[in-house]
C-alpha cells in the first residue's frame, strides 16, 4: 500500500482549512484516512500549522512521500522531508 502525505480541504466556500493527513495514494483528496497528523489553516496571519512531529517521522521513515505543499510545511515545522 503506497502512503501519501496530503492535505485533506476542510471548512466552507472562501474560507479553507486544510488537515495534515495520511492516506492511500490512490485514494480521492477527501476520501478514507489512515491517520490524521496535524491541522493547516491559510486565512489567519501568519498562517496556522501544527503537526504531530514524531508521527511524521514515523510515516516518512516507513516510505510515505508527502506532497509539494505538505512538503514546504514540514520543512518550516523542522521536518525533513
Amino acid at each position: 500500500m503506497p502512503a501519501v502525505i496530503r492535505l485533506m480541504r476542510f471548512g466552507t466556500l472562501k474560507k479553507p482549512s486544510h488537515r495534515i493527513v495520511v492516506m492511500d495514494k490512490h485514494n480521492k483528496r477527501d476520501g478514507r484516512i489512515i491517520e490524521s497528523l496535524g491541522y493547516y489553516d491559510p486565512k489567519t496571519d501568519p498562517a496556522k500549522v501544527s503537526v504531530k512531529k514524531d508521527r511524521a517521522e514515523y510515516w516518512l521513515s516507513v516510505g510515505a512521500k508527502a506532497s509539494a505543499a505538505v512538503r514546504t510545511l514540514l520543512k518550516k515545522q523542522g521536518i525533513k522531508a
